[in-house]
């Protein structure tokens, strides 16, 4: 048979357990049939499966049963369950993370899980990419949130919505370690306050969001993903709109305070913006834009 399969134990029922990857690839389905009954057969598909039993029931009703069409008419011959997961939610990410890592052997530090769960949000399949990849990379050591950084794209959002999210909370320490680790790790100030604006303007449709079809749309609306709409969400109700146009208004005011001169180093600006965000008093930049910028020589 075709897939990728893998095998484990169960301490539980102290039965092998076969775990076949990519099982929609499967043509010889009399197998699932004949598999021993000492040991589990857990199939695995990232794709939606027919059933072709209920259809052809209601036109040979008569007829001797036949072989089984479909992967699940075969599963459900042998009185398998099948559990369909249409869409992780949220909160299912970092579960799905360790449940995969584990599957594969690989050690993964709780904030690297949840820096991946950011980072890749409910997209089950990159999730089995980074997942291999990081623990290819480890070679046996434990999975950090350095390594996740340093090797998985959209590493950098996942930091700057952790930033986000001790904004919203007016939790001006975590938010400024936040900000100098982005930095630390070379990312530019401009990309930073980019990205910043980016998340404030995800909390703005997050907080209008009612429903799963909502974040669909909202989602293509602003070229965004569902997940990071859905993710949002516990944060965009403790926000207002005009706690979000005030945010606005202190990235734009950065922004020009930077491409003018006006601020001392584009870091202080950075950073009292981000002290403005969390609500510190004085720290406020609109007032600059005020001010004639330095003449340069």
């Amino acid at each position: 048979m075709s897939g990728q399969a893998q095998g484990l134990f169960d301490p539980i029922d102290e039965r092998r357990v076969v775990v076949v990857e990519h099982a929609e690839a499967l043509r010889e389905l009399d197998v699932i049939g004949s598999f021993p009954n000492e040991a589990a057969l857990v199939l695995v598909s990232v794709e939606r499966l027919q059933s072709s039993r209920a259809r052809r029931g209601s036109r040979t009703r008569s007829s001797a049963p036949s072989a089984p069409a479909t992967l699940i008419d075969a599963v459900a011959a042998t009185g398998g369950a099948v559990e369909r997961i249409e869409r992780l939610a949220p909160g299912e990410v970092p579960r799905w993370i360790e449940a995969r890592a584990r599957l594969h052997g690989v050690k993964v530090a709780p904030e690297a899980v949840s820096m991946l769960a950011s980072a890749v949000g409910p997209d089950t399949e990159r999730i089995e990419q980074e997942v291999q990849k990081l623990g290819a990379y480890a070679g046996g050591a434990v999975v950090t949130a350095d390594d996740v950084r340093s090797l998985v794209a959209g590493a950098i959002e996942a930091d700057v919505f952790e930033l986000t999210q001790a904004v919203v909370r007016h939790d001006a320490t975590t938010a400024i370690g936040t900000l100098e680790r982005l930095l630390a790790d070379g990312n530019a100030v401009q990309q930073i306050l980019a990205l910043l604006l980016w998340q404030f303007r995800v909390l703005l449709f997050a907080s209008a969001m009612r429903s799963n079809a909502d974040a669909e749309r909202m989602a293509k609306a602003i070229r965004s993903t569902p997940g990071a709409i859905t993710r949002a969400t516990a944060f965009a109700r403790r926000v207002t709109r005009a706690d979000i146009v005030r945010a606005y208004e202190a990235i734009y005011a950065t922004d020009q305070v930077i491409k003018t001169g006006r601020a001392d180093s584009d870091v202080t600006a950075l950073m009292l913006c981000v002290l403005d965000l969390c609500g510190v008093a004085n720290a406020d930049l609109r007032d600059m834009l005020l001010v004639e910028p330095p003449r340069r020589g």
